[in-house]
């Protein structure tokens, strides 16, 4: 091939390859980033924000592979994920490190939460209306053999029984974890089990288990005909649902939705537990598509 042929097909190749990445900018969009949750809680309002936010402007949302809540934060906080469902006790006791007793009696856990949260760049957006706290849950069985309404009334046969929760709940992130809740309640368990998050309903329902752990708005507490005890002494904070997001993150899609917030807090206030039971209870147990689910629930709600 002559010079003169060879230069020709160069410049060509090379005007073909600008008009394809040409092409591919021109139908780029801009992108929020999401890991998803390990509970199905997280993942229908994850599938939530998507329906909505791809509805109501021109940004894409993508859903990430499933991580722990605080691999998800900290993602949230390096800037490789911009939402993640969460709640107003999770971010305070968990994420920032911080105790009920640090907030103010001028102020609600939320707002303290979020005047915290705003050191590391993230903010909560309005309360979904669930609050998804920590719960202690014993058979129906056990507890009207022994007359068993509140936490408190655990400790005189705490050593005669087995308590079981998932990993996360005997990790050190947080004040709301096992050995202070035992401490606090002065309870002294026959023998303690950590389990796999899928599994402790199974080993509960089996017998393995005689007291657990469990969410308050769970709708595998339903299956497994719970009995949930009363926190008497207030031990668990509340943890009001709400979306937290990186507070650059409307800035940086400004141009390409600027009502953003305003879209995602459609969700603000739409849920109660109650709602959330029967959504993840269809998810769970009725094995229902999360995607279908979250979808129906929005139309439902005139959302979608």
């Amino acid at each position: 091939m002559s010079t003169v042929k060879k230069i020709a097909a160069g410049l060509l190749a090379g005007l073909l390859l600008l008009a394809a990445v040409g092409c591919g900018d021109a139908g780029k969009t801009d992108m929020i980033t999401i890991y998803d949750g390990q509970f199905s809680e997280m993942k229908l309002i994850h599938r939530m924000v998507k329906y909505l936010v791809e509805e109501n402007t021109d940004v894409k949302v993508e859903i990430l592979d499933e991580v722990a809540p605080v691999n998800s934060y900290n993602e949230l906080v390096k800037g490789t994920a911009d939402i993640m469902n969460s709640y107003d006790g999770t971010l305070l006791t968990t994420y920032l490190h911080l105790d009920p007793a640090d907030v103010p009696g001028d102020m609600t856990l939320y707002d303290f939460a979020n005047q915290q949260g705003a050191k590391e760049g993230v903010r909560l957006l309005d309360k979904l209306g669930l609050n998804n706290t920590y719960a202690i849950g014993v058979s129906q069985e056990l507890a009207e053999e022994h007359g068993l309404e509140t936490i408190s009334d655990l400790v005189p046969l705490a050593d005669e029984l087995v308590f079981g929760a998932e990993h996360d709940f005997f990790t050190e992130e947080g004040s709301a974890k096992y050995n202070p809740f035992v401490e606090f309640y002065d309870l002294d368990f026959k023998e303690v089990r950590h389990l796999d998050i899928v599994l402790k309903y199974t080993a509960f329902e089996s017998g393995e288990l005689d007291v657990m752990v469990v969410y308050a708005t769970d709708g595998l507490n339903r299956k497994a005909q719970l009995k949930v005890l009363e926190d008497d002494r207030g031990f668990f904070p509340e943890y009001n649902g709400a979306l937290l997001v990186r507070e650059d993150m409307f800035e940086r899609l400004q141009e390409a939705a600027p009502d953003l917030e305003e879209v995602l807090n459609q969700l603000g206030g739409i849920f109660t537990d109650a709602k959330m039971v029967d959504l993840s209870y269809r998810v769970d147990v009725e094995k229902e598509k999360v995607e279908d689910v979250a979808r129906e629930f929005l139309e439902s709600e005139g959302l979608l």
